[in-house]
């Protein structure tokens, strides 16, 4: 009878130790994963800083920074057991493009060529040091994007991403429009490479500052449109979109204005989709209704949508003022057939013509990721003096870069993604809802001006571009931040024996 009790003692002291571990355990991947998601929203904030980091040693730092945080998250995710979630399966496109550019960089011994008796390997990229490159910022975008998808689980996290987004917009803006009013010699602050009347804000080009401005004044009116906020917030958000739309307007970027209409157009389109069904939380009153009436009539949203395009447009011009009506103005000029003066074929015209004689020539795989300029002078039949880097269109340069293959797996990646944000537009929370509206609306913008410039070659346009998609597909899966209770059948049978 003593030796009997002895054991029992003994089983119950084991399983003490043992949930003891599985509770360190769990407090340790607790403690991980709060330091890998704001160490991610820290990383924006700093990653927008020098020039949007796009010099060399800048990009570097962002990679084995996300890199170090992976290690993290696999420590992490090993301690929780649940880093492999279903909505993971949204990314695996993009480690397929990934392998897929390695690829493009690999040798191949069937072209090889002799030259001063040394042994030249060609491979399908005709820069395979840059492709090589553009793998280690893919692969260090995408690990970004599943982190923030693993670690946005509740509705505070999902809020801390959004405010983040929309801080460094606002920090931006500011920071534009000061130096536009301020500066008047080279550099500024500490930023040695702005020029007075070249770039925007801390961008070295316009355009690649509008992106960052569409993206996040898409999701403010998002945020807005879809009832994100409540209505006494709503003013205060309408304050944060005016230094962003007034920077976007200033900044004098042709597909900035445009993508902003766009981003208008489509807003009102996805406001069906956003839009609860039916209020089956309380009893909606006879004022609100006929509310509801009016605004959902066939006439309403029309005029609306007329109306608020005119304002835009009309309050840009005159924001914008002549210098912005002048470029405007020079829009014919970039993409008109008349010949270019002095031979240097630098309108987006000619480089796309260049740009389609090279796809021909590569159909299937392209020349490489980040290879394209490399490639390019063959092609672009100018007097030299200037030769285009990108293609000013981010869908040329895909077909150009990945040819079909590298299509086919960008357009599985965009299903997937599709998919996924149409249904949580049917999510029956308000503020998710809204949440979507406004990251699809920022993307939308993102993909009419990659149209006509090359904003998400700049590294922190790409890492906000990977925030909002992760907005848009998150899974909130849990409403705080309590210890989730790790299931331990050694401890589910030593507490029945206790209970006995």
């Amino acid at each position: 009878m003593s030796v009997s009790v002895a054991q029992e003692q003994a089983a119950f002291h084991e399983a003490e130790v043992a949930d003891e571990r599985l509770r360190g355990r769990e407090r340790i991947a607790r403690f991980l994963s709060r330091v890998i998601f704001y160490s991610l929203l820290m990383l924006i904030a700093l990653v927008a800083v020098p020039y949007g980091t796009v010099q060399v040693w800048w990009e570097a730092l962002f990679e084995c920074l996300v890199f170090a945080l992976g290690a993290l998250w696999i420590i992490e995710g090993m301690l929780s057991r649940s880093w492999l979630l279903n909505g993971h399966r949204v990314f695996v496109p993009i480690l397929l493009i990934v392998l897929y550019a390695f690829i493009q960089t690999l040798p191949l011994p069937s072209t090889s060529a002799t030259a001063s008796g040394l042994k030249l390997w060609n491979a399908i990229s005709a820069d395979p040091y840059e492709t090589r490159l553009s793998v280690l910022k893919l692969l260090a975008l995408g690990l970004a994007g599943v982190m923030l998808f693993s670690y946005t689980s509740n509705k505070r996290r999902l809020r801390a991403l959004i405010y983040t987004i929309i801080g460094v917009g606002i920090l931006s803006a500011f920071f534009g429009i000061l130096r536009q009013t301020t500066q008047h010699t080279q550099g500024f602050l500490f930023f040695p490479f702005l020029s007075p009347g070249s770039g925007y804000g801390q961008f070295i080009n316009r355009n690649h500052f509008a992106f960052l401005m569409e993206m996040v004044l898409g999701l403010i009116l998002g945020l807005i449109v879809g009832q994100g906020v409540r209505r006494e917030q709503v003013l205060i958000y309408l304050a944060l979109a005016l230094p962003v739309w007034t920077a976007l307007v200033l900044c004098n970027s042709r597909g900035g204005l445009f993508s902003m209409l766009a981003q208008v157009l489509f807003l009102a389109l996805l406001f069906s989709l956003a839009r609860a069904k039916r209020d089956d939380v309380q009893q909606v009153s006879e004022e609100r209704s006929l509310f509801r009436r009016i605004i959902h009539a066939s006439f309403f949203r029309p005029v609306l949508l007329a109306g608020l395009m005119v304002m835009i447009f009309i309050g840009a011009v005159w924001i914008g003022g002549e210098s912005l009506t002048s470029r405007l103005e020079t829009v014919s000029s970039e993409i008109g057939a008349e010949g270019n003066q002095g031979n240097e074929g630098v309108r987006r015209l000619e480089i796309w013509r260049a740009t389609w004689a090279l796809i021909k020539d590569h159909p299937l795989t392209g020349v490489g990721f980040n290879g394209y300029w490399a490639a390019i002078p063959q092609y672009h039949h100018a007097s030299g003096v200037s030769t285009p880097q990108q293609a000013h269109n981010d869908y040329l340069e895909l077909v150009a870069s990945g040819g079909i293959i590298g299509v086919a797996l960008v357009g599985w990646f965009l299903f997937l993604l599709v998919r996924r944000i149409r249904q949580s537009l049917r999510a029956p929370d308000s503020f998710r809802r809204a949440t979507v509206l406004g990251a699809s609306v920022g993307l939308f913008g993102v993909a009419v001006h990659s149209m006509v410039d090359f904003g998400l070659h700049v590294t922190i346009n790409a890492l906000i571009f990977t925030a909002l998609i992760v907005i848009g597909i998150a899974e909130l899966r849990i409403e705080d931040e309590k210890p989730v209770t790790v299931y331990s059948p050694q401890r589910t049978q030593e507490n029945a024996k206790l209970k006995r």
